[in-house]
């Protein structure tokens, strides 16, 4: 494995974290192919659609194709883990860019099988190479100081968000010029080029299998899954990333319903936009300071001030308040996801933490999921005052289990005090690291 280089710093910086050896060149690389996930949704939603003439058929594949993405990841991490990332991402990333680009073809004319759109959606979501999950790995392999980790996880967590803004506008330029399914076609050549220049990082050629964590598993040993949900930290940040993703989801159709019966849909985009450029703005302060609480305190508390914003929302009297509020609630997005991270990074061994990760995503993938079904059942029944307090208790309750949680444990179960306890130095552990789209 690659030595870790940390770059000592009295004052450890977002510039610091880059001119750490390696990092600028392996989060760039990671970066682009990640710009494949902010494109690919909406792409490949335009394209079954534009193909099939059918907005039900486009709705199930898209199901299909986030259900095996997220529920999956987990899985997929785990190889990762234990064959190591330049076993595992060539054969993955080369099956999921063959799959998008036939993708491509079936959807460039009219006419293509509902079936085989979704034989072929389902498969290219089950080989979705867990890019995001192995770049948080590397963090922690290229950066030591857990000061300058928090504010590497910060930077990655703010990058994430804008490459979610930005896959969608980038779709609309493409598709003013070409057929929806282009977009298919370049998120593959996207996740291609991007894996091709990770791999060739000294951060991943240095880097092969991790060692385990634990005994080799046995019959009266659980499966890894099992085993790492079974660690109170990780499990505390998955519950808490889970209640994140509820509320957003849930936030994202609420705000459609409350700008419709404002006559005023149009503004639907602008609340949305405050809420990620509240994220951004929230992730890069988070990011900046030195916090003497530690990550286990800090997680409920972001949820709570989460959940009372969305709750605060309802209240809104006009769209223009709820800009302002949904600027407010997402200054808590970016920070709890980067705290949920650091969380399931010190809580497993080395030989865990890209799987960890990845059960973090897919906490807030599948809660996002979750929120949006279970307020579209809501949003015609009730006023909407009421939805957006219904959306915000997940977070407000999960946050209330969390903080009565106690100690957690260090690596595989062992007991021991929480490491962030004080970020006060470089040996301290820091905390750190939105989203109807799978983020893989």
């Amino acid at each position: 494995m690659l030595s870790p280089s940390p770059v000592p710093s009295r004052t450890p910086s977002y510039t610091t974290v880059l001119r750490t050896p390696h990092a600028a060149r392996t989060f760039g690389a990671a970066l682009l192919g990640r710009l494949s996930y902010g494109m690919v949704s909406l792409s490949l939603m335009l394209a079954v659609n534009s193909s099939t003439g059918s907005y039900s058929v486009a709705g199930a594949v898209m199901a299909l194709f986030g259900a095996t993405s997220v529920f999956l990841s987990p899985a997929r991490a785990a190889l990762i883990d234990r064959h190591g990332p330049r076993r595992v991402l060539p054969p993955m990333a080369g099956l999921y860019a063959l799959l998008l680009t036939a993708l491509a073809y079936a959807t460039w004319r009219p006419g293509a099988s509902a079936l085989l759109l979704g034989a072929l959606t389902a498969a290219a979501g089950a080989s979705t190479p867990p890019l995001g999950p192995v770049m948080r790995t590397l963090w922690s392999d290229l950066v030591t100081d857990r000061e300058l980790l928090r504010r590497a996880y910060s930077l990655d967590g703010v990058a994430e968000e804008l490459l979610f803004v930005s896959g969608p506008l980038l779709v609309g330029v493409v598709v003013k010029s070409a057929p929806p399914a282009a977009g298919v076609a370049i998120s593959a050549a996207l996740v291609l080029a991007g894996t091709s220049a990770l791999l060739s990082s000294p951060a991943v050629r240095g880097r092969g299998a991790a060692p385990a964590d634990g005994p080799a598993a046995g019959p009266d040993v659980p499966p890894a899954g099992r085993r790492l949900l079974g660690i109170a930290g990780l499990r505390h940040a998955v519950l808490v990333t889970a209640a994140v993703g509820l509320c957003l989801g849930g936030l994202d159709l609420l705000v459609v319903a409350f700008t419709e019966q404002r006559h005023q849909g149009a503004a639907v985009s602008w609340v949305l936009a405050a809420l990620s450029a509240g994220s951004a703005v929230g992730g890069l302060a988070y990011g900046a300071v030195s916090w003497r609480a530690s990550n286990r305190v800090r997680l409920p508390l972001l949820a709570v001030g989460l959940g009372a914003a969305m709750a605060g929302a309802g209240l809104s009297p006009n769209v223009y308040v709820l800009v302002g509020v949904a600027a407010v609630a997402g200054l808590f997005v970016a920070p709890a996801l980067t705290t949920a991270y650091l969380i399931a990074d010190e809580s497993v061994g080395a030989g865990s933490r890209t799987q960890a990760g990845a059960w973090v995503n897919t906490a807030i993938n599948a809660g996002s999921s979750v929120g949006v079904a279970v307020v579209g059942l809501l949003v015609d029944r009730m006023p909407p005052a009421v939805c957006f307090a219904v959306a915000a208790v997940p977070a407000l309750l999960c946050a209330a289990v969390v903080a009565r949680g106690g100690v957690v444990p260090g690596p595989m179960g062992s007991d021991s005090v929480d490491r962030g306890l004080v970020d006060s130095g470089p040996a301290d552990s820091g905390g750190t690291a939105r989203g109807a789209v799978s983020r893989s």
